[in-house]
């Protein structure tokens, strides 16, 4: 729900996994929506598309096999990309979050669902956490990014949303 994702609406589930959320959002950008679920092992993606299937849902999942710096999703065709406690084990994430941008429509929303590394008491390693500062200081590398807003309401996790910037007229980035 606190994505608000509309019908219509092409989102990209980066580290898609078995599918979990990629059939929700397919439920909810509808027949018309498309969901790029990407992964970087085609077996994740061959039992998400099984998964999708017995959903129902599998016409509007294209399935992707990315790469540890590239989620090879076309250019400015995505309205949202969502990562789920995947940004903190990006390899590159520099060129990972490069090629994202690239991906986005002008005014495509860039979330991550982090574990807040601001809480001691959530039982994950530091590792697999990150502050909302971490987060927010790595994507001010990203001058086509600015940041929206971080949202609080799952009890062990943030959700930082970032926009990409609509350039002005005559410039490309």
């Amino acid at each position: 729900e606190a994505l608000k994702l509309r019908p219509g609406d092409t989102v990209a589930d980066i580290g898609a996994g078995s599918g979990y959320f990629t059939w929700r959002m397919a439920q909810k950008v509808g027949p018309t929506g498309v969901i790029h679920a990407v992964e970087i092992q085609q077996v994740f993606l061959d039992l998400l598309m099984v998964n999708m299937e017995r959903r129902g849902v599998a016409g509007r999942v294209k399935p992707v096999l990315g790469t540890v710096d590239d989620p090879r999703l076309p250019e400015a065709s995505c309205d949202l990309i969502l990562l789920v406690d995947v940004y903190h084990e990006c390899d590159h994430p520099l060129e990972m979050t490069r090629r994202m941008t690239d991906a986005l429509k002008p005014g495509g929303r860039l979330v991550f669902v982090e574990y807040r590394g601001e809480e001691r008491w959530i039982p994950i390693k530091p590792l697999h956490k990150m502050t909302a500062a971490q987060v927010r200081k790595e994507m001010a590398l990203h001058p086509r990014l600015a940041f929206v807003e971080n949202l609080t309401n799952l009890p062990r996790q943030h959700i930082l949303i970032f926009q990409k910037k609509t350039a002005p007229p005559g410039n490309s980035h």
